[in-house]
């Protein structure tokens, strides 16, 4: 398989789960949940598309459930250490493929606003999503708040949309169908915060 071939699997939440399996889909959760690389990849859609897959008894729905739980969990808690004890490199980091100093700005900004609950709302946000725990590792927030809001954060995204993506493949007739414009929706919907925060920055500008 080209190493083109493999990123593009990546990015798509049936390809992963199709290529990869129970494993990558663990897996990629734990990147996108602290590695600042691992912004990129589709947490949101990943998750209720492999509950979906669950519903098809293609994945085991209760291994699902805890992996995907525990590597949400320990991405964030990797993220916090990573940011704890390398991050102020970071904002003094040139740009590059992978790192753009203006995401961890952005998850800074919305961190300072937000406060401790920012652990919760960011696992509904990509990007913020990735860079988050990273931000709280440098500002030295203690970790047993970041554990606390951390697990609780992680149990409601993980458990919240696999078990939706498996009660619409359970209960709702051909659900394969309608696969595709809900994953759309999600993502939009995902990033919904976002467009809603860069359209009032704009505004603001203009006034």
């Amino acid at each position: 398989m080209q190493i083109q071939e493999i990123f593009s699997n990546l990015l798509e939440p049936q390809k992963i789960i199709a290529t990869f399996g129970l494993i990558g889909v663990i897996l990629i959760v734990f990147a996108e949940s602290g590695l600042f690389f691992g912004f990129f990849f589709p947490g949101d859609s990943l998750l209720f598309t492999a509950g979906f897959f669950a519903s098809q008894d293609l994945l085991p729905i209760l291994l699902l459930l805890i992996g995907t739980f525990i590597s949400a969990v320990a991405g964030d808690s990797f993220g916090y250490w990573f940011g704890r004890r390398t991050g102020p490199s970071l904002f003094s980091k040139e740009d590059s493929h992978f790192f753009k100093k203006k995401y961890a700005e952005q998850a800074q900004e919305f961190y300072e606003k937000h406060g401790k609950k920012t652990i919760i709302l960011a696992r509904f946000m990509p990007i913020v999503r990735t860079f988050a725990p990273i931000v709280a590792g440098i500002g030295n927030m203690q970790y047993r708040t970041f554990v606390f809001y951390n697990i609780i954060g992680g149990f409601i995204w993980s458990f919240g949309l696999t078990l939706l993506g498996y009660f619409l493949g359970t209960n709702i007739p051909n659900a394969d169908s309608y696969l595709i414009p809900i994953i759309i929706v999600i993502i939009f919907t995902s990033f919904l915060p976002a467009i809603i925060h860069f359209c009032k920055h704009l505004f603001k500008k203009d006034k």
